[in-house]
Formats: C-alpha cells, sequence, structure tokens
C-alpha cells in the first residue's frame, strides 16, 4: 500500500503543473489501522538476528505501533507539499480494520526496537522514488528462456 501511495502523491506533483487538477485517490475510508516498518530498520533486525538469535521460533520485526492509513496519506501530503484534492473512494474496501504485531519477543530476545519513525521512513522513501522513479518504474522483467 505504502509504495503505490507514495507513487501517487510524487507522481501527482511531478505530472500535474496545475494544483487544480491535481488528485489522489485512496480506497476506503482510511480508518483502518496498520503496524508500518521502515525497511532498513527490518534489514538491520534481520542481520541481528542472523549474528545472534539461536531459536527456531518466529519473531516480529516491525514498530509494534497501530498507524491509521489515514494518517500515512496526510502524512505523505505533508512530505510531497500535495496541495490537491485527496479523494476517499468508500466504494473500495477498506480490508481488515487493525492489523499490528506482538514485537514483544524481538524486544526480549534480540534487543530490536524500530528506531526510523514513520514521517522518516516515509520521507526516506519519498526522496529515493523521486529520484529514481523512471528506473523504478521501467525495470525490465527476468523471463528463462524456453
Amino acid at each position: 500500500m505504502v509504495p503505490a501511495l507514495v507513487r501517487k502523491f510524487v507522481e501527482a506533483i511531478d505530472d500535474n503543473a496545475d494544483p487544480a487538477h491535481r488528485r489522489v485517490t485512496v480506497w476506503g475510508s482510511g480508518k483502518p489501522t496498520r503496524d508500518f516498518v521502515y525497511a532498513g530498520d527490518v534489514a538491520d533486525g534481520i542481520l541481528l538476528a542472523a549474528e545472534t538469535y539461536e531459536s527456531a521460533e518466529l519473531v516480529n520485526l516491525s514498530a509494534g505501533r497501530e498507524t491509521s492509513i489515514r494518517e500515512v496519506v496526510d502524512t505523505l501530503a505533508e512530505i510531497t507539499a500535495f496541495d490537491g484534492e485527496i479523494v476517499w473512494d468508500s466504494s473500495r474496501p477498506d480490508g481488515q480494520s487493525r492489523r499490528v504485531f506482538d514485537i514483544s519477543k524481538a524486544r526480549r530476545d534480540l534487543r530490536f526496537e524500530a528506531r526510523t519513525s514513520l514521517h522518516e521512513g516515509l520521507r526516506k522513501t519519498v526522496d529515493w522514488y523521486s529520484e529514481h522513479r523512471h528506473e523504478a518504474r521501467n525495470v525490465m522483467r527476468f523471463t528463462s528462456a524456453s
């Protein structure tokens, strides 16, 4: 969901010079919550687990915080300086109302804590996508020869 929203906001700013025509449509009401974590924090957690974790039990590497879809959208609008219209398409499904992970095992066994805030993670993601947008959208898929 986050990659699609980042793309929508960046492209709305870049592709529509006239703010009167800027529009981002988001599925659902924005009320459901999710547990968002920055990919760099997860990568750090995976390295930490590879170096120190001895158990075969699963460990959730996440932020352990609920954030509404609306908050993500509002944060992306702020980061991108989006000044257009945000349309909430309530004819589309919201999905599960809540989704958050129990990160107590990661804290206890790995001493893992996601360090990147939602705002900072989204800012880094927007910055990366803005810089690499054309390459990211035109990556050729590998196919096997028959």
